[in-house]
C-alpha cells in the first residue's frame, strides 16, 4: 500500500498510509460488535498495510480506543500512526444521557455507560488525553484533534461559544503538548468545511480531519477548504467519503446517509453514478475510494470496518486503477465537480 511522508511542526516525520481505519463503527456505532472480531480487524488491517487508526473518546464513550489498544498491543509503536481527538471526557460514575434530538452527531448503540461532558478548557483537553492515553495502553498520541466543535454537533447557538473555548484552551494545551513531543501533530476534526475554514485560518495546525464533505456525492470542501489546507501545509486526513454508507453499499434498500436513511434524491443521484462505474467496469465503493484519494492535500484517506474481509476489500480498492474516463464522464454528466482533481 502507498504511504504518503509528511512532516509535522516540531520536526516528527510521519508516513500515512493512503487508507487508515476509522473505529466509529468499532464503539458500536449501529450496533452491538464482537470483541474478538473488532480486534482481529484491527489486526487484519496492520497486516494488510494500513498504518493509521483512528478513534475518538466519543466512539463508544471510549470502547473504540480500548479496542485499539488491544489490537495494536504487540505492534512495534513506531510502525504505526495512532490519532484521537479531544472535547469529550468521560464520568465513569454517570450514565450517558439520551441522544439530544436537536444536532445531527449519532447516537451510539453501544459503548461504555460512562456519560460524556464536552469540555474544550485547557484542564478538560489534559483530561482528555491522559483519559486516551489509559483506554489505549500508550504512552503518546501521534495525531491529537479538537473534535466536532461545530454546528452539527452542538447546534447553532453553542457553536460559537464552544470555538471560541477550543481556541482559547485547547488549541494552547495541544501546542504544549506538540512542543513536548507527547503528541506528533494536532489539528482538528469537523464535520464542516466552513468551520474547517474557521479553525485552519485562526490556528497553526499540522493535520485536519474532514468528515463526509468531500466525496463522489459532496464536494463543498473543494473551493476553500482544500486549497486553504495546501496554502498552510496542513495535511487532510478524509473521513466519511462513504457518507455513511451509501457510496459503499450504492443505492440498495435501507441505504445510509449521513447516518439515517438516504432520502431518494440521493438515491437517484447515487443510481446514476454507479450506472457509470458499471459501464466502466469499476464500483461505486473503488471509485469513491479512489476519488478521495486523488486530492493533492490528503494524506489518508480514513475508512470504517468492523470485519476482517471489509480491511481486505477497502485494501483491494486502494490498489486499483480506475479509467480516466470514468472521471470525465460523471463531470459531463453533472455528477461530479468539474474542478475536482482526479489523478
Amino acid at each position: 500500500m502507498k504511504s504518503r511522508n509528511f512532516q509535522t511542526r516540531n520536526g516528527t516525520n510521519l508516513a500515512f498510509s493512503a487508507i487508515g481505519l476509522g473505529t466509529a463503527p468499532m464503539g458500536d456505532l449501529y450496533e452491538l460488535l464482537d470483541e474478538k472480531t473488532s480486534i482481529a480487524t484491527i489486526e487484519r488491517a496492520y497486516a494488510s498495510g494500513v498504518k493509521v487508526f483512528d478513534s475518538s473518546p466519543h466512539y463508544g464513550n471510549g470502547l473504540a480506543e480500548s479496542r485499539i489498544g488491544a489490537g495494536l498491543r504487540h505492534v512495534p509503536r513506531d510502525q504505526v500512526i495512532v490519532s484521537t481527538k479531544i472535547g469529550r471526557v468521560m464520568d465513569a460514575f454517570t450514565k450517558p444521557p439520551p441522544k439530544n434530538p436537536d444536532v445531527y452527531s449519532p447516537g451510539f448503540a453501544g459503548g461504555y455507560p460512562h456519560a460524556p461532558r464536552f469540555d474544550y478548557s485547557y484542564d478538560g483537553t489534559m483530561r482528555s488525553v491522559e483519559q486516551s492515553l489509559l483506554r489505549t495502553g500508550l504512552s503518546r498520541i501521534d495525531v491529537l484533534l479538537i473534535h466536532d466543535c461545530d454546528v452539527w454537533t452542538h447546534g447553532r447557538v453553542d457553536a460559537e461559544r464552544y470555538f471560541k473555548e477550543a481556541m482559547d484552551g485547547a488549541y494552547k494545551a495541544l501546542d504544549k503538548l506538540r512542543s513536548e513531543k507527547v503528541v506528533a501533530a494536532i489539528g482538528f476534526g469537523i464535520n464542516e468545511s466552513d468551520v474547517s475554514v474557521k479553525f485552519a485560518k485562526a490556528g497553526d495546525f499540522d493535520v485536519a480531519m474532514l468528515a463526509g464533505r468531500y466525496s463522489l456525492l459532496i464536494q463543498n470542501g473543494l473551493a476553500e477548504f482544500l486549497p486553504l489546507a495546501q496554502q498552510k501545509n496542513m495535511g487532510v486526513m478524509l473521513a466519511g467519503v462513504f457518507n455513511s454508507g451509501i457510496l459503499a453499499t450504492g443505492a440498495v434498500p435501507g441505504a445510509h446517509f449521513e447516518y439515517g436513511p438516504a432520502p431518494e434524491d440521493i438515491m437517484e443521484r447515487v443510481r446514476k453514478i454507479e450506472k457509470i462505474c458499471a459501464a466502466h467496469g469499476t464500483s461505486i465503493r473503488r471509485a469513491a475510494l479512489q476519488f478521495a484519494m486523488a486530492h493533492p492535500a490528503v494524506v489518508t484517506v480514513v475508512l470504517g470496518g468492523v470485519k476482517p474481509e471489509e480491511i481486505e476489500a477497502n485494501a483491494a480498492d486502494a490498489d486499483a486503477t480506475v479509467p480516466a474516463a470514468l472521471w470525465s464522464d460523471l463531470k459531463s454528466a453533472g455528477l461530479l465537480d468539474p474542478a475536482a482533481p482526479t489523478s
